[in-house]
Protein backbone atom coordinates (compact mmCIF):
# COMPACT_ATOMS: atom_id res chain seq x y z
CA UNK A 1 0.00 0.00 0.00
CA UNK A 2 1.40 3.60 -0.90
CA UNK A 3 0.82 5.89 1.38
CA UNK A 4 0.71 9.94 -0.19
CA UNK A 5 0.84 12.99 1.01
CA UNK A 6 0.47 15.95 -1.19
CA UNK A 7 -0.66 19.37 -1.58
CA UNK A 8 -4.61 20.19 -1.03
CA UNK A 9 -4.32 21.76 -4.97
CA UNK A 10 -2.69 18.38 -6.46
CA UNK A 11 -5.34 15.66 -5.17
CA UNK A 12 -7.07 15.81 -8.68
CA UNK A 13 -3.54 14.84 -10.04
CA UNK A 14 -3.22 12.27 -7.86
CA UNK A 15 -6.18 10.56 -8.19
CA UNK A 16 -6.17 10.44 -11.55
CA UNK A 17 -2.48 9.41 -11.94
CA UNK A 18 -3.00 5.98 -9.46
CA UNK A 19 -6.00 5.30 -12.40
CA UNK A 20 -3.43 5.65 -14.97
CA UNK A 21 -0.88 3.43 -12.74
CA UNK A 22 -3.65 1.36 -10.63
CA UNK A 23 -1.61 0.24 -7.30
CA UNK A 24 -2.84 0.49 -4.07
CA UNK A 25 -2.63 3.63 -2.60
CA UNK A 26 -4.70 5.92 0.11
CA UNK A 27 -4.08 9.31 1.33
CA UNK A 28 -1.46 9.13 4.58
CA UNK A 29 -2.71 8.09 7.82
CA UNK A 30 -0.89 8.80 10.80
CA UNK A 31 -1.94 5.58 12.10
CA UNK A 32 -0.56 2.80 10.21
CA UNK A 33 2.64 1.93 8.77
CA UNK A 34 2.58 1.46 4.77
CA UNK A 35 4.72 -0.10 2.64
CA UNK A 36 5.87 3.18 0.61
CA UNK A 37 4.94 6.72 1.22
CA UNK A 38 5.09 9.06 -1.54
CA UNK A 39 5.34 12.82 -0.57
CA UNK A 40 5.26 15.86 -2.41
CA UNK A 41 4.49 18.16 0.34
CA UNK A 42 7.24 19.52 2.94
CA UNK A 43 4.92 18.07 5.61
CA UNK A 44 7.57 16.41 8.66
CA UNK A 45 6.62 12.97 8.92
CA UNK A 46 8.41 9.83 11.04
CA UNK A 47 10.15 8.09 8.00
CA UNK A 48 9.95 4.78 9.81
CA UNK A 49 6.74 4.98 9.24
CA UNK A 50 7.61 3.32 5.88
CA UNK A 51 9.81 0.90 4.01
CA UNK A 52 10.68 3.18 1.59
CA UNK A 53 9.87 7.06 1.28
CA UNK A 54 9.84 8.47 -1.87
CA UNK A 55 9.98 12.29 -2.17
CA UNK A 56 9.48 14.58 -4.77
CA UNK A 57 10.19 18.04 -5.17
CA UNK A 58 11.68 20.10 -7.45
CA UNK A 59 13.07 22.68 -4.70
CA UNK A 60 15.41 21.88 -1.81
CA UNK A 61 13.41 20.86 1.09
CA UNK A 62 13.66 19.88 4.81
CA UNK A 63 15.05 16.37 4.50
CA UNK A 64 17.67 16.83 2.17
CA UNK A 65 19.89 18.50 5.33
CA UNK A 66 22.46 19.91 2.65
CA UNK A 67 24.34 16.25 2.92
CA UNK A 68 23.70 13.68 0.56
CA UNK A 69 20.74 15.52 -1.25
CA UNK A 70 22.78 18.44 -1.64
CA UNK A 71 20.88 20.06 -4.66
CA UNK A 72 21.54 22.55 -7.55
CA UNK A 73 18.16 24.03 -8.14
CA UNK A 74 17.11 25.11 -12.10
CA UNK A 75 13.75 26.66 -13.00
CA UNK A 76 11.53 26.07 -16.26
CA UNK A 77 11.68 23.43 -18.99
CA UNK A 78 14.60 20.83 -18.21
CA UNK A 79 15.14 17.24 -19.50
CA UNK A 80 16.04 14.12 -17.63
CA UNK A 81 17.31 11.10 -19.06
CA UNK A 82 16.10 7.93 -17.51
CA UNK A 83 18.56 5.55 -18.94
CA UNK A 84 18.28 6.33 -23.06
CA UNK A 85 14.79 7.76 -22.45
CA UNK A 86 14.48 11.40 -21.98
CA UNK A 87 11.88 12.97 -19.84
CA UNK A 88 10.86 16.21 -20.07
CA UNK A 89 10.22 17.89 -16.99
CA UNK A 90 7.70 21.31 -17.06
CA UNK A 91 8.51 22.79 -13.69
CA UNK A 92 11.30 23.40 -11.39
CA UNK A 93 13.79 21.08 -11.22
CA UNK A 94 17.05 20.12 -8.67
CA UNK A 95 19.63 17.62 -8.95
CA UNK A 96 22.04 16.35 -6.40
CA UNK A 97 25.53 15.50 -5.40
CA UNK A 98 27.18 13.02 -8.03
CA UNK A 99 25.78 9.33 -7.52
CA UNK A 100 27.66 6.67 -9.81
CA UNK A 101 24.79 4.43 -10.09
CA UNK A 102 21.81 6.96 -10.34
CA UNK A 103 19.76 6.20 -13.26
CA UNK A 104 17.92 8.94 -13.75
CA UNK A 105 19.90 12.33 -14.71
CA UNK A 106 19.67 15.36 -16.22
CA UNK A 107 20.48 15.81 -19.88
CA UNK A 108 23.67 17.84 -20.74
CA UNK A 109 25.28 18.17 -17.13
CA UNK A 110 25.11 14.52 -16.23
CA UNK A 111 24.26 15.52 -12.67
CA UNK A 112 21.93 13.10 -10.74
CA UNK A 113 18.17 13.79 -10.36
CA UNK A 114 17.79 11.03 -8.08
CA UNK A 115 19.64 9.55 -4.78
CA UNK A 116 19.14 8.04 -2.16
CA UNK A 117 20.16 7.11 1.80
CA UNK A 118 19.43 4.30 4.43
CA UNK A 119 17.73 5.58 7.73
CA UNK A 120 17.23 3.08 10.73
CA UNK A 121 16.81 -0.07 7.94
CA UNK A 122 14.12 2.41 5.91
CA UNK A 123 14.78 3.89 2.56
CA UNK A 124 14.28 7.02 1.87
CA UNK A 125 14.61 7.89 -2.08
CA UNK A 126 14.67 11.70 -3.16
CA UNK A 127 13.65 12.74 -6.49
CA UNK A 128 13.87 16.21 -7.93
CA UNK A 129 10.90 17.05 -9.68
CA UNK A 130 7.35 17.28 -8.15
CA UNK A 131 5.71 14.41 -9.96
CA UNK A 132 1.78 15.67 -9.43
CA UNK A 133 2.44 19.24 -10.84
CA UNK A 134 4.46 17.29 -13.95
CA UNK A 135 1.30 15.21 -13.81
CA UNK A 136 -1.28 18.03 -13.76
CA UNK A 137 0.37 19.54 -16.18
CA UNK A 138 0.76 17.49 -18.66
CA UNK A 139 -2.97 16.24 -18.63
CA UNK A 140 -4.06 20.05 -18.92
CA UNK A 141 -1.41 22.30 -20.45
CA UNK A 142 0.11 19.05 -22.90
CA UNK A 143 3.07 18.91 -24.56
CA UNK A 144 4.94 21.43 -26.94
CA UNK A 145 5.63 19.77 -30.76
CA UNK A 146 9.19 19.51 -29.67
CA UNK A 147 8.61 16.64 -27.32
CA UNK A 148 5.11 15.28 -29.10
CA UNK A 149 6.77 11.40 -29.37
CA UNK A 150 7.91 11.27 -25.66
CA UNK A 151 5.16 9.72 -23.60
CA UNK A 152 5.98 10.90 -20.32
CA UNK A 153 3.28 10.01 -18.12
CA UNK A 154 4.21 6.44 -18.95
CA UNK A 155 7.87 6.97 -18.12
CA UNK A 156 6.71 8.72 -14.40
CA UNK A 157 5.19 5.43 -13.95
CA UNK A 158 7.72 3.63 -14.84
CA UNK A 159 10.55 5.36 -12.69
CA UNK A 160 8.12 5.15 -9.82
CA UNK A 161 7.28 1.38 -10.23
CA UNK A 162 10.90 0.95 -10.87
CA UNK A 163 11.90 2.65 -7.87
CA UNK A 164 9.45 0.78 -5.14
CA UNK A 165 10.29 -2.87 -6.92
CA UNK A 166 14.23 -2.07 -6.63
CA UNK A 167 13.38 -1.07 -2.93
CA UNK A 168 12.96 -4.79 -2.23
CA UNK A 169 9.38 -4.57 -2.25
CA UNK A 170 6.32 -6.51 -3.81
CA UNK A 171 3.70 -4.74 -5.58
CA UNK A 172 0.47 -5.77 -7.58
CA UNK A 173 -1.28 -3.21 -10.30
CA UNK A 174 -3.70 -3.85 -12.83
CA UNK A 175 -1.81 -2.41 -16.06
CA UNK A 176 -3.39 -0.77 -19.11
CA UNK A 177 -3.32 -4.63 -21.15
CA UNK A 178 -6.03 -6.72 -22.20
CA UNK A 179 -5.47 -9.81 -20.84
CA UNK A 180 -5.07 -12.24 -23.63
CA UNK A 181 -3.77 -9.36 -25.82
CA UNK A 182 -0.39 -7.09 -25.93
CA UNK A 183 -2.49 -3.66 -26.05
CA UNK A 184 -5.77 -1.79 -27.64
CA UNK A 185 -5.37 -0.15 -31.10
CA UNK A 186 -8.79 2.14 -32.03
CA UNK A 187 -8.73 2.88 -36.06
CA UNK A 188 -10.48 5.77 -36.59
CA UNK A 189 -11.84 8.06 -39.52
CA UNK A 190 -12.97 11.51 -39.49
CA UNK A 191 -15.47 12.17 -42.57
CA UNK A 192 -15.18 15.75 -43.91
CA UNK A 193 -15.44 15.21 -47.62
CA UNK A 194 -17.27 12.14 -48.51
CA UNK A 195 -17.66 13.28 -52.43
CA UNK A 196 -15.95 15.38 -54.33
CA UNK A 197 -18.76 15.93 -56.39
CA UNK A 198 -20.41 18.16 -53.94
CA UNK A 199 -17.78 20.52 -54.13
CA UNK A 200 -17.80 23.24 -56.45
CA UNK A 201 -15.15 25.85 -57.06
CA UNK A 202 -13.52 26.06 -53.57
CA UNK A 203 -10.00 25.40 -51.78
CA UNK A 204 -11.06 21.67 -51.61
CA UNK A 205 -10.94 21.65 -55.30
CA UNK A 206 -7.80 23.86 -55.66
CA UNK A 207 -6.56 21.63 -53.26
CA UNK A 208 -6.96 18.66 -55.25
CA UNK A 209 -6.13 19.37 -58.97
CA UNK A 210 -2.89 21.22 -57.36
CA UNK A 211 -1.93 18.19 -55.45
CA UNK A 212 -3.10 15.33 -57.76
CA UNK A 213 -1.17 17.42 -61.31
CA UNK A 214 1.78 19.03 -59.87
CA UNK A 215 2.48 18.04 -56.45
CA UNK A 216 2.15 14.49 -57.99
CA UNK A 217 4.96 15.24 -60.67
CA UNK A 218 7.24 16.85 -57.91
CA UNK A 219 7.04 13.62 -55.88
CA UNK A 220 7.90 11.60 -58.70
CA UNK A 221 10.73 13.29 -59.58
CA UNK A 222 11.79 13.22 -55.26
CA UNK A 223 11.21 9.45 -55.31
CA UNK A 224 8.29 9.90 -53.24
CA UNK A 225 5.79 8.16 -55.39
CA UNK A 226 5.49 5.78 -58.13
CA UNK A 227 4.66 6.14 -61.73
CA UNK A 228 1.83 4.15 -61.13
CA UNK A 229 0.79 6.68 -58.04
CA UNK A 230 1.11 9.72 -60.22
CA UNK A 231 -1.19 7.98 -63.89
CA UNK A 232 -3.78 7.42 -61.05
CA UNK A 233 -3.80 11.11 -60.12
CA UNK A 234 -3.82 12.16 -62.91
CA UNK A 235 -6.56 10.02 -64.34
CA UNK A 236 -8.66 11.19 -61.33
CA UNK A 237 -8.19 14.61 -62.82
CA UNK A 238 -9.12 14.20 -66.08
CA UNK A 239 -12.14 11.91 -65.09
CA UNK A 240 -13.36 15.01 -62.55
CA UNK A 241 -15.51 16.61 -65.17
CA UNK A 242 -17.27 13.24 -66.43
CA UNK A 243 -18.24 13.14 -62.48
CA UNK A 244 -19.75 16.40 -62.01
CA UNK A 245 -21.69 14.87 -65.05
CA UNK A 246 -22.40 11.96 -63.65
CA UNK A 247 -20.98 9.96 -66.20
CA UNK A 248 -18.00 8.56 -63.98
CA UNK A 249 -17.70 7.23 -60.69
CA UNK A 250 -17.08 10.13 -57.98
CA UNK A 251 -13.55 9.23 -57.02
CA UNK A 252 -14.35 9.84 -53.06
CA UNK A 253 -17.12 8.09 -52.46
CA UNK A 254 -17.37 4.55 -51.25
CA UNK A 255 -14.80 5.37 -48.69
CA UNK A 256 -16.40 3.14 -46.16
CA UNK A 257 -16.15 0.34 -48.82
CA UNK A 258 -12.23 1.05 -49.06
CA UNK A 259 -11.90 0.64 -45.59
CA UNK A 260 -13.38 -2.43 -45.50
CA UNK A 261 -11.57 -4.11 -47.49
CA UNK A 262 -8.37 -2.85 -46.31
CA UNK A 263 -9.86 -3.45 -42.43
CA UNK A 264 -10.82 -6.81 -43.08
CA UNK A 265 -13.44 -7.10 -40.89
CA UNK A 266 -11.49 -5.31 -38.33
CA UNK A 267 -13.85 -2.41 -36.19
CA UNK A 268 -13.54 1.13 -37.03
CA UNK A 269 -14.75 4.39 -35.60
CA UNK A 270 -16.20 7.28 -38.32
CA UNK A 271 -17.00 10.14 -37.02
CA UNK A 272 -19.80 12.45 -38.70
CA UNK A 273 -20.14 16.29 -38.97
CA UNK A 274 -23.93 16.55 -38.40
CA UNK A 275 -24.41 19.73 -40.18
CA UNK A 276 -24.10 21.00 -43.78
CA UNK A 277 -22.76 24.55 -44.32
CA UNK A 278 -21.58 25.38 -40.51
CA UNK A 279 -18.39 26.80 -40.71
CA UNK A 280 -19.43 26.94 -36.62
CA UNK A 281 -16.98 29.19 -34.15
CA UNK A 282 -13.60 29.46 -33.24
CA UNK A 283 -11.91 31.01 -30.26
CA UNK A 284 -11.46 33.93 -31.55
CA UNK A 285 -15.54 34.01 -32.83
CA UNK A 286 -16.41 33.18 -36.58
CA UNK A 287 -14.05 29.68 -37.79
CA UNK A 288 -13.00 30.42 -41.65
CA UNK A 289 -15.79 29.63 -43.81
CA UNK A 290 -13.57 26.85 -45.71
CA UNK A 291 -14.00 24.54 -42.14
CA UNK A 292 -17.69 24.23 -43.27
CA UNK A 293 -18.14 20.59 -44.44
CA UNK A 294 -20.96 20.08 -47.91
CA UNK A 295 -22.55 17.77 -46.03
CA UNK A 296 -24.98 16.92 -43.29
CA UNK A 297 -24.93 13.25 -40.96
CA UNK A 298 -28.51 13.08 -42.37
CA UNK A 299 -27.79 12.68 -45.94
CA UNK A 300 -25.21 9.96 -45.32
CA UNK A 301 -27.42 8.20 -43.22
CA UNK A 302 -27.54 5.07 -45.36
CA UNK A 303 -24.04 4.74 -45.16
CA UNK A 304 -23.82 5.58 -41.16
CA UNK A 305 -26.34 2.59 -41.23
CA UNK A 306 -24.32 0.23 -43.14
CA UNK A 307 -21.56 1.35 -40.86
CA UNK A 308 -23.14 0.05 -37.98
CA UNK A 309 -24.31 -3.02 -39.55
CA UNK A 310 -20.99 -4.26 -40.17
CA UNK A 311 -19.95 -4.34 -36.34
CA UNK A 312 -18.19 -0.78 -36.50
CA UNK A 313 -18.83 2.69 -34.58
CA UNK A 314 -20.30 6.50 -35.68
CA UNK A 315 -18.96 8.92 -33.57
CA UNK A 316 -20.11 13.15 -33.58
CA UNK A 317 -17.27 15.17 -35.70
CA UNK A 318 -18.54 17.98 -33.90
CA UNK A 319 -18.60 21.67 -35.05
CA UNK A 320 -19.30 24.01 -31.85
CA UNK A 321 -19.91 21.24 -29.60
CA UNK A 322 -16.27 21.72 -27.65
CA UNK A 323 -17.58 25.11 -26.82
CA UNK A 324 -21.41 25.61 -26.06
CA UNK A 325 -23.45 23.40 -23.99
CA UNK A 326 -26.38 23.47 -26.31
CA UNK A 327 -24.73 23.34 -29.61
CA UNK A 328 -23.05 19.79 -28.37
CA UNK A 329 -26.56 18.64 -27.18
CA UNK A 330 -28.05 19.19 -30.35
CA UNK A 331 -25.05 17.82 -32.48
CA UNK A 332 -24.58 14.73 -30.31
CA UNK A 333 -29.11 14.24 -30.98
CA UNK A 334 -28.67 14.88 -34.75
CA UNK A 335 -26.23 11.66 -34.74
CA UNK A 336 -28.07 9.87 -32.11
CA UNK A 337 -31.40 9.89 -34.00
CA UNK A 338 -29.75 8.49 -37.27
CA UNK A 339 -27.55 5.98 -35.80
CA UNK A 340 -30.12 4.87 -33.10
CA UNK A 341 -27.93 4.52 -30.27
CA UNK A 342 -28.25 5.60 -27.00
CA UNK A 343 -24.70 6.95 -26.35
CA UNK A 344 -21.94 8.26 -28.50
CA UNK A 345 -18.49 9.73 -28.42
CA UNK A 346 -17.07 12.67 -30.15
CA UNK A 347 -14.20 13.67 -31.81
CA UNK A 348 -14.21 17.69 -33.16
CA UNK A 349 -13.71 18.74 -36.76
CA UNK A 350 -10.44 20.54 -36.45
CA UNK A 351 -9.42 19.32 -33.02
CA UNK A 352 -10.81 22.67 -31.98
CA UNK A 353 -10.43 22.13 -27.76
CA UNK A 354 -10.33 24.12 -25.25
CA UNK A 355 -9.70 23.82 -20.71
CA UNK A 356 -13.59 24.11 -20.50
CA UNK A 357 -14.54 21.63 -23.55
CA UNK A 358 -14.22 18.02 -21.28
CA UNK A 359 -16.92 19.50 -18.93
CA UNK A 360 -18.92 21.10 -21.89
CA UNK A 361 -19.44 17.58 -23.65
CA UNK A 362 -19.85 15.74 -20.06
CA UNK A 363 -22.53 17.89 -19.35
CA UNK A 364 -23.83 17.46 -22.88
CA UNK A 365 -24.11 13.63 -22.47
CA UNK A 366 -21.10 12.63 -24.65
CA UNK A 367 -19.69 9.00 -23.86
CA UNK A 368 -15.72 9.78 -24.49
CA UNK A 369 -14.05 12.40 -26.42
CA UNK A 370 -11.12 11.81 -28.59
CA UNK A 371 -10.10 15.12 -29.64
CA UNK A 372 -6.97 15.23 -28.05
CA UNK A 373 -3.91 15.16 -30.18
CA UNK A 374 -1.68 16.99 -32.72
CA UNK A 375 -2.92 18.72 -35.82
CA UNK A 376 0.64 19.69 -36.93
CA UNK A 377 2.89 16.78 -35.35
CA UNK A 378 2.34 13.00 -33.98
CA UNK A 379 2.76 12.12 -31.03
CA UNK A 380 1.74 12.12 -27.01
CA UNK A 381 -0.16 15.47 -26.28
CA UNK A 382 -0.45 14.71 -22.79
CA UNK A 383 2.08 12.60 -22.24
CA UNK A 384 0.00 9.30 -22.19
CA UNK A 385 -1.30 6.74 -24.29
CA UNK A 386 -3.86 5.42 -21.68
CA UNK A 387 -7.71 6.58 -21.90
CA UNK A 388 -8.00 8.79 -19.22
CA UNK A 389 -10.13 11.49 -17.19
CA UNK A 390 -9.56 14.95 -17.75
CA UNK A 391 -8.86 17.06 -14.53
CA UNK A 392 -12.44 18.73 -14.97
CA UNK A 393 -14.38 16.45 -15.58
CA UNK A 394 -16.53 13.91 -13.45
CA UNK A 395 -16.79 11.01 -15.44
CA UNK A 396 -15.81 11.93 -19.33
CA UNK A 397 -13.02 9.74 -21.04
CA UNK A 398 -10.63 11.02 -23.02
CA UNK A 399 -9.25 8.72 -25.48
CA UNK A 400 -5.73 10.68 -27.12
CA UNK A 401 -5.10 10.39 -30.63
CA UNK A 402 -1.10 10.10 -31.45
CA UNK A 403 -1.24 9.78 -34.84
CA UNK A 404 -3.47 11.67 -37.36
CA UNK A 405 -2.34 11.22 -41.44
CA UNK A 406 -2.90 14.56 -42.41
CA UNK A 407 0.44 15.47 -39.82
CA UNK A 408 2.49 12.94 -41.67
CA UNK A 409 2.08 14.04 -45.36
CA UNK A 410 1.48 17.32 -45.60
CA UNK A 411 4.14 19.56 -46.71
CA UNK A 412 3.11 22.22 -44.22
CA UNK A 413 3.28 19.37 -41.87
CA UNK A 414 5.82 16.54 -41.42
CA UNK A 415 5.63 15.92 -45.24
CA UNK A 416 7.59 12.59 -44.85
CA UNK A 417 7.26 9.68 -47.50
CA UNK A 418 5.26 6.31 -47.68
CA UNK A 419 8.29 4.44 -46.27
CA UNK A 420 9.24 7.47 -43.66
CA UNK A 421 5.81 7.56 -42.37
CA UNK A 422 5.39 3.78 -42.00
CA UNK A 423 8.56 3.77 -39.83
CA UNK A 424 6.95 6.27 -37.72
CA UNK A 425 3.78 4.31 -37.08
CA UNK A 426 5.97 1.12 -36.16
CA UNK A 427 7.36 2.96 -33.73
CA UNK A 428 4.32 4.19 -31.59
CA UNK A 429 3.06 0.54 -32.40
CA UNK A 430 6.93 -0.30 -30.54
CA UNK A 431 5.65 2.20 -27.60
CA UNK A 432 1.95 0.42 -27.45
CA UNK A 433 3.86 -2.94 -27.30
CA UNK A 434 6.24 -1.19 -24.60
CA UNK A 435 3.55 0.46 -21.71
CA UNK A 436 0.61 -1.10 -22.81
CA UNK A 437 -2.65 1.32 -23.66
CA UNK A 438 -4.41 2.49 -27.03
CA UNK A 439 -2.47 3.25 -30.05
CA UNK A 440 -5.36 5.38 -31.73
CA UNK A 441 -4.77 6.25 -35.40
CA UNK A 442 -7.25 8.77 -37.23
CA UNK A 443 -7.05 8.04 -41.49
CA UNK A 444 -9.34 10.24 -42.98
CA UNK A 445 -12.51 9.50 -45.29
CA UNK A 446 -10.55 10.21 -48.46
CA UNK A 447 -6.94 9.31 -47.60
CA UNK A 448 -7.28 5.98 -49.41
CA UNK A 449 -8.43 8.17 -52.77
CA UNK A 450 -6.77 9.85 -54.85
CA UNK A 451 -5.00 12.20 -55.11
CA UNK A 452 -3.82 11.23 -51.28
CA UNK A 453 -3.40 7.24 -52.07
CA UNK A 454 -2.01 6.97 -48.64
CA UNK A 455 -3.20 3.21 -48.10
CA UNK A 456 0.37 1.34 -48.36
CA UNK A 457 1.42 2.69 -44.50
CA UNK A 458 -2.08 2.36 -43.52
CA UNK A 459 -2.38 -1.49 -44.31
CA UNK A 460 1.42 -1.83 -43.34
CA UNK A 461 0.84 -0.75 -39.61
CA UNK A 462 -2.20 -2.69 -39.35
CA UNK A 463 -0.82 -5.82 -40.61
CA UNK A 464 2.26 -5.07 -38.00
CA UNK A 465 -0.37 -4.33 -35.42
CA UNK A 466 -2.05 -8.00 -35.83
CA UNK A 467 1.39 -9.70 -35.74
CA UNK A 468 1.62 -7.89 -32.34
CA UNK A 469 -1.66 -9.66 -30.71
CA UNK A 470 -3.71 -6.18 -30.35
CA UNK A 471 -7.14 -6.19 -29.76
CA UNK A 472 -8.79 -3.85 -31.98
CA UNK A 473 -11.57 -2.12 -30.41
CA UNK A 474 -13.91 0.62 -31.68
CA UNK A 475 -13.32 4.10 -29.15
CA UNK A 476 -16.48 3.17 -27.34
CA UNK A 477 -15.21 -0.59 -26.67
CA UNK A 478 -11.52 1.25 -25.93
CA UNK A 479 -13.18 3.59 -23.34
CA UNK A 480 -15.53 0.78 -22.00
CA UNK A 481 -12.63 -1.37 -21.16
CA UNK A 482 -10.48 1.45 -19.65
CA UNK A 483 -13.86 2.50 -17.46
CA UNK A 484 -13.82 -1.10 -16.30
CA UNK A 485 -10.16 -0.92 -15.22
CA UNK A 486 -10.73 2.24 -13.49
CA UNK A 487 -13.75 0.50 -11.35
CA UNK A 488 -11.33 -1.67 -9.35
CA UNK A 489 -10.50 -1.13 -6.25
CA UNK A 490 -7.99 -2.47 -3.78
CA UNK A 491 -9.52 -3.53 -0.08
CA UNK A 492 -7.76 -4.14 3.11
CA UNK A 493 -9.91 -6.28 5.62
CA UNK A 494 -8.26 -3.90 8.77
CA UNK A 495 -5.98 -1.04 9.30
CA UNK A 496 -2.58 -3.28 9.46
CA UNK A 497 -3.45 -4.27 5.59
CA UNK A 498 -3.46 -8.25 6.67
CA UNK A 499 -5.49 -9.38 4.30
CA UNK A 500 -8.49 -8.00 1.56
CA UNK A 501 -9.10 -7.88 -2.01
CA UNK A 502 -9.13 -6.94 -5.46
CA UNK A 503 -12.76 -6.00 -6.84
CA UNK A 504 -13.88 -5.28 -9.87
CA UNK A 505 -17.27 -2.47 -8.92
CA UNK A 506 -18.39 -2.29 -12.22
CA UNK A 507 -21.56 -4.45 -13.79
CA UNK A 508 -20.60 -3.68 -17.50
CA UNK A 509 -17.81 -5.64 -19.46
CA UNK A 510 -19.49 -8.91 -20.59
CA UNK A 511 -17.98 -8.52 -23.87
CA UNK A 512 -14.92 -6.84 -23.31
CA UNK A 513 -11.88 -8.37 -22.87
CA UNK A 514 -10.57 -9.82 -19.09
CA UNK A 515 -8.81 -7.53 -17.01
CA UNK A 516 -5.40 -8.62 -15.57
CA UNK A 517 -3.54 -8.94 -12.63
CA UNK A 518 0.01 -8.17 -12.36
CA UNK A 519 1.92 -9.28 -9.43
CA UNK A 520 6.13 -8.41 -9.48
CA UNK A 521 8.22 -10.56 -7.40
CA UNK A 522 11.15 -9.12 -4.89
CA UNK A 523 13.33 -6.92 -6.76
CA UNK A 524 17.41 -7.31 -5.58
CA UNK A 525 19.07 -4.03 -6.88
CA UNK A 526 19.75 -0.91 -5.02
CA UNK A 527 17.07 2.04 -6.16
CA UNK A 528 19.32 4.29 -7.81
CA UNK A 529 20.09 1.01 -10.09
CA UNK A 530 16.54 0.21 -11.28
CA UNK A 531 15.54 -3.09 -13.21
CA UNK A 532 14.73 -2.37 -16.87
CA UNK A 533 12.85 -5.46 -17.14
CA UNK A 534 11.51 -6.99 -13.23
CA UNK A 535 10.12 -10.37 -13.08
CA UNK A 536 6.27 -10.67 -12.65
CA UNK A 537 3.37 -12.91 -13.04
CA UNK A 538 0.11 -12.18 -14.35
CA UNK A 539 -3.29 -13.29 -13.74
CA UNK A 540 -6.65 -13.25 -15.40
CA UNK A 541 -9.05 -11.08 -13.50
CA UNK A 542 -12.45 -13.43 -13.51
CA UNK A 543 -14.17 -14.15 -10.27
CA UNK A 544 -11.21 -15.05 -8.21
CA UNK A 545 -7.37 -15.24 -8.56
CA UNK A 546 -5.33 -17.14 -6.29
CA UNK A 547 -1.98 -15.24 -5.19
CA UNK A 548 1.44 -17.52 -4.00
CA UNK A 549 2.05 -17.01 -0.03
CA UNK A 550 4.83 -14.97 -0.92
CA UNK A 551 2.86 -11.89 -1.85
CA UNK A 552 2.64 -9.77 1.28
CA UNK A 553 1.97 -6.41 2.38
CA UNK A 554 1.64 -4.33 -0.52
CA UNK A 555 0.20 -7.64 -2.15
CA UNK A 556 -2.27 -7.80 0.37
CA UNK A 557 -1.84 -11.03 1.90
CA UNK A 558 -4.48 -13.42 1.21
CA UNK A 559 -5.53 -11.39 -2.56
CA UNK A 560 -8.60 -12.66 -3.79
CA UNK A 561 -10.30 -11.06 -6.90
CA UNK A 562 -13.70 -10.80 -6.84
CA UNK A 563 -15.63 -9.54 -10.58
CA UNK A 564 -18.04 -10.77 -13.20
CA UNK A 565 -17.16 -13.45 -15.36
CA UNK A 566 -15.55 -11.27 -18.76
CA UNK A 567 -14.34 -12.88 -22.02
CA UNK A 568 -10.94 -13.16 -22.89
Amino acid sequence: MIGVIAKPSERPAVAEFFELFKTPWEWFRSDRRYEVVLCTDDENFDVSRAELTVIYAGREVGSDNGTLFETNSRQGLGVLLLREDRLPIYGDLVTFRDVASASLREEGSGRPAMCCRVSDGSTIVRIGYDLFQEIEHLLTEGQPADFAHIPAVELHIVLLREVILSAGLELIEVPPIPYGYQFVVCLTHDVDHPAISRHGWDHTIAGFLYRAVAGSLIKLFRGRIALRELITNWGAVVRLPFVYLGLAKDVWQGFEDRYRALEQGLPSTYFFIPFKDRAGKCAQGPAPKRRAARYSARELAGTIRRIIAEGSEVGLHGIDAWLDRAAAREELDEILRITGSLEIGVRMHWLYSDHESPAVLEQAGAAYDSTVGYRETVGYRTGTIQVYKPLNAESLLELPMQVMDTALFYPAYMNLSSTQATAVLLRFAHDANRFGGCFTMNWHDRSLAPERLWDAPYRGVIDHLKGRNAWFATASQAAAWFRLRRSVVFESDNDTGDGGCVRIVSEDGDNLPSLRLRIYSRQSLSPTGVSRLPAFNDRRMDRKVEVPSACTGSCLRPLCTVGREMNG
